[in-house]
Order: structure tokens, then sequence, then C-alpha cells
């Protein structure tokens, strides 16, 4: 990392974000903005001409996304540290970009200071997370965890889903229609539900069945 000058390679596919957040960047004296780029592969070809200290993504974008660009990035580049800028805080995205390397996640509604202040913090390597995306990490490590279904009780909950009585169940899977009942019990009390239908939507819900 250059100690008097970071170097910065954006990548946002909104063409009026992507100016106002160089604007902002350029305005800082010990940050330079070396790159721009519309979609994820050319967010690639610049980080891969430049070597950054710091590559800003945005999460969605054309033909390559924040996510896929990210895993590139950190596989192929130690020196260029990836920080996530974008409107969407759902876990899932959260957890897909962190997983992929990104050092830090932050939310277009951050001011000036706090972007950068992140910009250096990621530049040093540091984890920098918005505070609202910080909370729903937080709050995600609070939760009970979530049940584990056999497989044969995913099958079943599967079958259920799929509208079939007990005795259909136990045709598809070719077990006994007491076993199947069995099944079910657990499952219920696994999920803490007295009902087929319940157990089906929690099931969705905490990524336990696939929909459909």
């Amino acid at each position: 990392m250059s100690e008097e000058l970071l170097r910065v390679v954006l990548a946002d596919d909104h063409p009026a974000m992507r100016a106002g957040v160089a604007a902002l960047l350029a305005a800082e004296p010990s940050i330079a903005v070396v790159g721009e780029a519309s979609d994820g592969r050319e967010a690639i070809e610049l980080v891969e001409r430049h070597a950054p200290d710091v590559a800003l993504l945005d999460l969605r974008m054309p033909v390559l996304d924040g996510v896929t660009v990210t895993s590139r990035i950190a596989a192929g580049s130690e020196a260029t540290r990836v920080l996530i800028l974008t409107t969407y805080d759902t876990d899932a995205d959260i957890e897909r970009a962190v997983e992929a390397g990104a050092v830090g996640y932050l939310l277009k509604d951050t001011t000036r200071e706090q972007l950068i202040d992140a910009v250096r913090s990621a530049a040093r390597g540091e984890t920098v997370l918005a505070p609202r995306v910080a909370q729903r990490l937080v709050a995600r490590m609070r939760r009970p965890a979530q049940p584990a279904l056999t497989p044969r009780e995913v099958d079943v909950l599967r079958a259920v889903a799929d509208g079939l009585s007990n005795a259909e169940i136990g045709e598809r899977l070719v077990i006994a229609e007491a076993t199947v009942k069995t099944h079910l019990l657990r499952i219920f009390a696994k999920l803490d539900v007295t009902d087929r239908t319940r157990a089906v939507v929690i099931a969705l819900d905490q990524g336990l069945l696939r929909r459909p």
C-alpha cells in the first residue's frame, strides 16, 4: 500500500452514482481514483492494469456481479482489498460478499467521512462494516441455531410440499405410512410447529427446503 496516496478503482453500473462517489473520493487529497468501471469484467481489467490499493465495488453489476469480481480479485491480487458499496443489506448478500473475500461492506447512504475512513481502513486490510450491516450480523449470530433435518426428513417434507398424503409419501419413498408419521412428528418437534403446512413454510423460510 502506498504511504502517501491510496489508489482506488471504482465500479458501479449507474453513471450518476459512480460520478458522485468518484467526486467524493477525488476531493480527498490522499486518495486517487485511477479507474472507473461500469461492469464487473471492466472492473477486473482495471484492477489488473492498475493494481490499486482498494477496489470499491457495487454488488449488482452487469456481465459479472460484485461477488464474482470480489472472488477473482481476492484470488489474483494480495495488494488490492475489496470494499463493497451497495444498496443491498440482506444477510445472504453480506455473507456472499464476505465469503468471497471482501474486507468491508458499506451501504450507499454512508457519509463522505465514513466512506473516506472506510477506504483507508480497507487499504490496511481492516474489516469495515456499515452500522446497519454490523447490526444484522450480530443479530444473526444471536439467533438460535437452525434445526438440522435428516436427509430422510427432508425427503418427507419435500413430499409434503408437493401436496402428497402420508400414504402417497410412503409409496414415493418406499416406507410404511407409520414411518412417515414418525418422521413428521420429529419434523414438527424440530421446527416447533403443529401442522404440515406450517412445517413447509418454516422450512422454506429457513432454507431447509429449496423453493420450487
